[in-house]
């Protein structure tokens, strides 16, 4: 019976959307209101990792805390949108939208005035929570106030842009407040946005949600967790000392874990994901096109940030604005994919894309000397590709749903893309702090002691560098900046590998798009 509901609705929504009603004023500017939400969650996905050389020197956190900073919130995020679009979809998208609002800024604060490392990381824990209830939410609103293909386009291409977008502003907005404050300020400064947003979303946005809501499900909001949680801490275990008791439970307990979560949406009357949307070969290639995507491009923020201030001597908002032209061709990238699908198919652009994030990669690390041209042209090339990857594969992945289960197909989509961004940290992050650990070398002067955790990072490694007299302090810090290179162009490679693999996954699933 579901099978053939969804059946008949691709016929029928396929044949009339694109001659629905045309959208007015007031829903463009209801796209406008829930583009401050879409940006405040991207933007805090990457804004941290400019903060990161000031975040090591004020609290000393260790390589693999530094890594979990990073980390902790686009994984909660990814753990929880499934069961946060799911609620959405019960409860109504516009309540969770506002109740999420005023936890992010309530989290946002306590992250701006961590004492320590420990209290960071639970800031950062209830930023991806309350940012889970954010993201589904927007989407499906887009998908339920555009009813017109054309238009719903033209929407889904803004969301994209302000998503990647938000993503390199993170930094450029990172930048600036680095020049001028401490480092919460890069937390900060969500405050004010988030008032903004809920005096206009009171007013401007429409409530939606499903007509015919099943029950909460706490089961499967565990299991989701105890899958994704899990996984990504064996991925991390494995990157920096191969198989292990930890990495091989942590593996086998996710895999566990996800098996009975898929078990349990096919048994049950009112699943949190509707499997059979996984059957779509279109669906299923957009999703993980979306998941690798975000993989690159975390990937690279997370060693470029680092190279700029430390390797370069760049201040922040320099090494900020450094990236503006890539971003800058993210968001003209999104809106031209909305022209070029007409002309040019889907599998096309999206296979080209990853090529692209390649050639990016290629550049920051195998095309001469490393340096502040050639990563500002590399991010420039990774970010047409991801423009074109973002709006693209958004796209076909709401077409394929009712309105009625946009918040839970939202989810989905949203899911991969937060899982692409931890793994880009936690895969070609743990690249590039394993390979640099290994091969940092120091004088004999230098002892290893309680501050060994300093050394694991190059923020660290430059900080204690100034202690030491001028001929010590100069080796350790050419070392650092050997060490550091090399574990980039590692990163790189394997970075290259995983975009063209993600090209040959694109040309074969997206062939009927």
């Amino acid at each position: 019976m579901k099978g053939d509901q969804m059946t008949t609705f691709d016929t029928t929504h396929r044949a009339d959307s694109s001659s629905a009603r045309r959208a007015g004023p007031r829903e463009w500017l209801a796209l406008a209101v829930l583009m401050l939400p879409v940006l405040l969650t991207s933007i805090d996905n990457t804004v941290l990792s400019f903060a990161l050389p000031q975040v090591s020197t004020a609290l000393h956190p260790s390589g693999e805390q530094l890594l979990w900073l990073v980390d902790i919130y686009p994984l909660m995020l990814a753990g929880l949108l499934v069961p946060m679009g799911s609620l959405g979809d019960r409860f109504g998208r516009r309540r969770l939208l506002l109740i999420g609002a005023v936890g992010f800024g309530v989290a946002s604060v306590c992250a701006a005035y961590s004492p320590n490392a420990e209290a960071l990381f639970g800031s950062r824990v209830l930023l991806g929570v309350f940012g889970a209830t954010l993201m589904p939410s927007t989407l499906s609103l887009i998908r339920n106030i555009f009813v017109n293909r054309d238009d719903r386009r033209v929407a889904i291409a803004t969301w994209a842009a302000m998503f990647a977008g938000g993503a390199a502003l993170g930094p450029v907005v990172g930048g600036w407040l680095l020049e001028h404050y401490w480092w919460g300020s890069v937390f900060f400064i969500n405050v004010p946005i988030i008032v903004v947003f809920l005096a206009a979303a009171v007013f401007l946005l429409p409530e939606s949600r499903d007509p015919r809501p099943g029950r909460v499900d706490i089961p499967s909001i565990g299991l989701s967790l105890a899958a994704m949680l899990p996984t990504v801490l064996g991925i991390k275990q494995f990157a920096e000392h191969g198989f292990s008791d930890v990495s091989v439970t942590s593996f086998a307990v996710g895999i566990l874990s996800a098996a009975a979560f898929v078990r349990r949406q096919r048994r049950i009357a009112n699943p949190m994901i509707d499997l059979a949307l996984f059957s779509d070969r279109v669906f299923s290639g957009a999703i993980i096109a979306n998941l690798l995507s975000l993989m690159g491009y975390a990937g690279f923020v997370f060693f470029a940030a680092q190279f700029l201030q430390l390797g370069m001597g760049l201040s922040p908002l320099a090494a900020a604005t450094a990236l503006l032209p890539g971003l800058v061709v993210t968001v003209l990238a999104g809106f031209a994919a909305v022209r070029l699908v007409r002309f040019i198919p889907a599998r096309v652009l999206v296979a080209a894309s990853f090529v692209m994030s390649a050639l990016g990669y290629a550049i920051a690390s195998f095309v001469g000397t490393p340096s502040t041209g050639s990563i500002m042209l590399a991010f420039t090339v990774l970010g047409l590709g991801i423009g074109l990857a973002e709006t693209l594969t958004n796209d076909l992945m709401l077409s394929s749903v009712p309105p009625f289960k946009a918040g839970a197909a939202s989810a989905i989509s949203e899911t991969a893309y937060e899982v692409g961004a931890v793994l880009g940290t936690a895969v070609l992050g743990s690249v590039l702090t394993s390979t640099y650990r290994s091969h940092l070398t120091m004088p004999s002067v230098i002892q290893w002691g309680d501050s060994d955790s300093s050394f694991e990072t190059y923020g660290g490694t430059v900080e204690l560098a100034r202690e030491y007299p001028v001929m010590f302090g100069d080796h350790l810090l050419h070392s650092a900046q050997v060490a550091f290179d090399l574990g980039v162009q590692r990163t790189s490679a394997v970075a290259i590998l995983i975009a063209l693999a993600a090209a040959v996954v694109a040309w074969r699933t997206l062939k009927d798009a």
